[in-house]
Parts: C-alpha cells; structure tokens; sequence
C-alpha cells in the first residue's frame, strides 16, 4: 500500500457532525468581515451598480461550488481539497495544492482580527496608525495576535463542541446583518440614491469590486463544510446541501446589505461623487451610517457585532486550515505530526502552526484590505483545481457512484474555470505579480528539495501531470500584464483581456485533461483513500 496514503497512526477524526452544524459551519465562514466593510469599498467602485456586483459574485461562486459540491461527497473526509487533487494528477500536483490551500486558509483569522481591532479603533483609537491607510500600530498587532491565540484555544475543544458554539454565534450573525438592513431602509430618506453622482462610477466596476472591494472574499467559506467532510455520518447528503445552502443565504444577505447601504446615504456624502464616497465613521461604514442617522443603538450593536462577526469567522477558518493540513500530514505531504491529536480529537499541533504563521502575516500584510487581496487572489486561484478535477473524473470514472451529480457539468464546470480566473484577471497586475512569485519561490523549494536533497527520481515528482501549471499560471500572469487593471500596462482593454482570459482558460482545460492520470491509477488511489477513512 502507498504509504502517501496510509492511514495517520494518531487515530481518527469523530463523524458525529450533523447537516445543520455543517451549514451553520460554511454561514459563519462566509458572514465575517467582509459584510462590514464590503458594501463601502463595491460603492466607492461602482455606484448603485454595486449592487450587481454582489449578484455576479454569489453567481460565480455558486457556479464553483456546485462543482465542489460533487466532488465534495465523492471525497468525504477532512481535508478534502488536498485528496482531489491526488485523485487527478498525483501526488506532485497534491503537495503543491496542499501548501497553497494552507497559504490561502491561514490568513483569514489573522485578517478577521484585523476587523475587529479597526472598528474597535473608532472608539479605543490605539490600535490604527492616523491617516485613514488602516495601518496596525504595534499595539493594533499585539492584540490580533492575542484574539488569534483565543481562536486557536477554542479550536482544542471537540469538533462537536466547536460547532455548537458556532452554531449560536451563527444565529447571531444572520440576525444582525438583517436587522441592519431593517432599520437602515427604514430610516433612510428614500431619495434616488441611484441617480446621484453620474460619470463618477464606471460599468466595469462592478467587476473590478468583486476581488478588490472584498465581494468575493466575503463569499470564500462555503468551502468549511467540505474541509469537515471527515467529520459528517452522511456526507453524500450533507456536504452538498450545506455548500449550496450557504452560498444562497449568504447571497441574499449581501445583496439585502448593499441595498440598505446605498439608501441609508445621504447627497452630502457623495458631494465628491462615489469614488470620493466620504462620511463622518467610515473606518466602520455601517455604524458610522447608523450613527449620522441618529441610530446610537445600532451603531453600538454594530460594534458589538464587529467582535462577533469577524472572530466566528475567523474561528471556523482556524478549524478548515487545521484539516487541510492534517490533510497534508497524513498524505505526506507534511510532516506526519500534523496528525497528532489530543484528547478531544482535534489536530492541535496544526491549530498551534496555523496560529503561529497566522501571527507572521500580519508583518507584509498590517491593513485589512491589503490583506483581503492576497487572500481573494489565493483562494480562487485554489477554486480553479475544482472544475479541473470534476471534469477529469468524469472523463475517467464515469460509473462512480456519485450521491450528488451535477447537471450540465460538461458547461458548467469550464464556465466556473474562466469564472476564477476572470477574478484573478481582475485582481490586478500587482497583486497576481505577488501571487505568482510566492507560487513560483515556494515550487522551486519543492522541486529542489525533492531532486537534490532527497534524491529521489525525476519521475517520482510527477512532471508530465503538472507541467500543465505553467501555462495556466503564466498565462493569465502575462493576460494581466497586458490589461490596465491594478498596475497592468493597459495594452488590453477591459473586455479585451475578459475575452483573452476566456480563451486561455479552455486552452488550459484541455492541456489539464490531457495530463491527467491513467483512468487505472486514479480507481487505484481512490480505493487507496477510501481505505484510509
């Protein structure tokens, strides 16, 4: 047997996570930070056309999901993310999606507690450098580091326990927000907000708002019900009705929110049109909002929620890193200690790995929304494996039970590949620049270690299944190049690069399907990994 594959020697996760813990689970991963500030920073972009915005962005995610919705109950077992990709290309394509989906997930606390301290900062003003960047002080960083320690101690509870708690802090989540949207509609003036200010927003921001106003980084956790997979007794069910009923919620929430948003403004506020959107609290829109209509009661309850909110996020984002790299852990991928648990079963030495690197990205990334870049860019970037993945196994296991199929994937899933890498597209030469030099150092290391240090054959590193990486990175690297987009040398017009990244996208589909493992190899692994539950 592969030892890659064999079973961890620490034991085994619990399977007592019932449907609702798991929905609840991927709510509170998706409701954060991002519903606090979003709203602002889509409005600044594209108008009352923000609204579309969060349209477009609960359209495309809902499209990747249904594809991991599949693929999801194929693979019920935490850490799911780091088994498909094995399943699809090998090992050598696992171990690089393994550390990138770890650089994707570890983050996000680090920036949930980001949130909280900068809300906190309009009345405890220590934690934020003056001048409006959003920048932490030291002492703005000592405290996330401390918010991000009580995290990782609650993520040591059981999964069970966890997700109870969670489950309250949930209900809670769904109720502010909605609340908000209430008394916003309720005391705004109902002036025709979407008029105001013409020539001061442009169409193409409602999608130049999906990874740089936060709109898609406040979709990103619908994926936590599939990390916990390998914690659920009826995954087939499940996992698939908790992601799909996620994304849902949270689509109608958001879109609810930007509406409550734009209404509750005032024509001062947009004096300087709505790229100079500027009101007295903005460094907490929606409190600062609540306050200018005289709602100090709710401006007090949205800074209470500015704590809840963002650290439940943060929490279930600390519990799905802590799978993906016992995932990691027990693929040998990582070391094998990333499987160790403790009493209650939960992989505590990687709770403790990912407080300690979460700490370190506040130092290159000390801003929210500096942070929200990397993470959006990250993690779609990982979306894209998804449809990858689905359309292999289709192709090669067609007769494999499947407790939920996704209709009209043969479209489908090659729409949800171009949907992510439209959003890496729009992400911006900048960011994609620092996205892809991480990817790029972090693969040399691998590559070196395994041929030089190591010494193990060239063969055994899997070339021929990931040399379809290449063009796909490189590609829409050099796309974005091209374009105007957030530093790009605007050779492309908008709708120019969106259509050249469409066609690149289907060339990579083809050169990945190409690549694949044998139908035989992959039957084999699969097998391997159901043993191994």
């Amino acid at each position: 047997m592969d030892s890659s594959l064999a079973p961890a020697t620490s034991g085994k996760l619990k399977r007592d996570v019932h449907f609702f813990g798991l929905l609840f689970a991927s709510t509170t991963s998706i409701v954060g930070s991002g519903w606090l500030f979003g709203a602002y920073h889509a409005a600044r972009l594209a108008g009352p056309l923000s609204i579309w915005s969060w349209v477009v962005g609960a359209a495309i995610i809902m499209l990747i999901a249904l594809c991991f919705a599949e693929l999801a109950a194929l693979f019920p077992r935490s850490g799911a993310l780091v088994h498909m990709s094995h399943a699809s290309h090998g090992e050598g394509l696992g171990r690089i999606w393994g550390w990138i989906l770890f650089l994707a997930y570890v983050p996000v606390p680090a920036v949930e507690g980001e949130a909280i301290v900068t809300y906190a900062n309009n009345y405890l003003p220590y934690f934020i450098q003056p001048g409006g960047s959003g920048l932490l002080t030291l002492t703005g960083f000592v405290v996330c580091a401390l918010l991000l320690g009580l995290l990782a101690l609650l993520n040591l509870l059981a999964v069970r326990l966890l997700l109870r708690i969670n489950s309250t802090v949930t209900i809670w989540k769904i109720a502010v927000p909605l609340l908000t949207v209430v008394v916003l509609i309720a005391a705004s003036s109902r002036w025709n907000v979407t008029a105001a200010a013409p020539g001061t927003y442009q169409f193409d921001g409602i999608f130049t708002a999906l990874p740089v106003a936060g709109v898609i980084f406040s979709f990103l956790g619908f994926r936590t019900a599939i990390d916990l997979g390998g914690e659920t007794a009826n995954p087939g069910r499940n996992i698939p009705l908790a992601v799909i009923g996620s994304v849902l919620l949270a689509a109608v929430l958001y879109v609810l929110l930007q509406v409550a948003f734009l209404f509750a403004l005032s024509p001062g506020d947009l004096a300087n049109g709505w790229d100079h959107l500027s009101f007295s609290g903005q460094a907490g829109p929606f409190a600062g909002i609540a306050a200018a209509l005289g709602l100090g009661w709710m401006a007090t309850l949205l800074y209470v929620d500015a704590y809840i909110s963002p650290g439940g996020t943060g929490l279930m984002y600390l519990t799905a890193g802590a799978r993906i790299l016992f995932a990691l852990g027990e693929t040998d991928t990582g070391p094998k200690w990333l499987t160790a648990l403790n009493k209650a079963q939960a992989p505590w030495l990687a709770v403790v790995v990912m407080w300690a690197v979460g700490v370190l990205f506040l130092l290159p990334f000390p801003a929210w929304q500096l942070m929200v870049g990397y993470i959006t860019s990250t993690t779609v970037l990982t979306y894209g494996l998804g449809p990858i993945v689905l359309l292999v196994l289709r192709r090669s296991q067609p007769t494999l039970t499947r407790p939920f199929r996704l209709k009209g994937a043969e479209i489908l899933a090659p729409l949800a590949f171009v949907c992510s890498n439209w959003i890496i597209y729009w992400t911006g030469f900048r960011t994609n620049s620092v996205l892809f030099l991480v990817i790029a150092g972090g693969f040399s290391l691998y590559a070196a270690q395994h041929h030089f240090i190591a010494k193990k054959a060239a063969a055994d590193f899997g070339w021929r299944y990931i040399a379809w990486l290449l063009p796909w990175f490189g590609g829409i690297w050099l796309i974005s190049a091209l374009g105007g987009i957030g530093g790009g040398y605007g050779l492309l017009g908008f709708w120019q690069g969106v259509a050249l990244t469409a066609l690149w996208s289907l060339l990579v589909i083809v050169l990945a399907l190409r690549s694949a493992l044998p139908a035989a190899e992959t039957a084999e692994l699969m097998i391997r990994m159901e043993r191994t539950m």
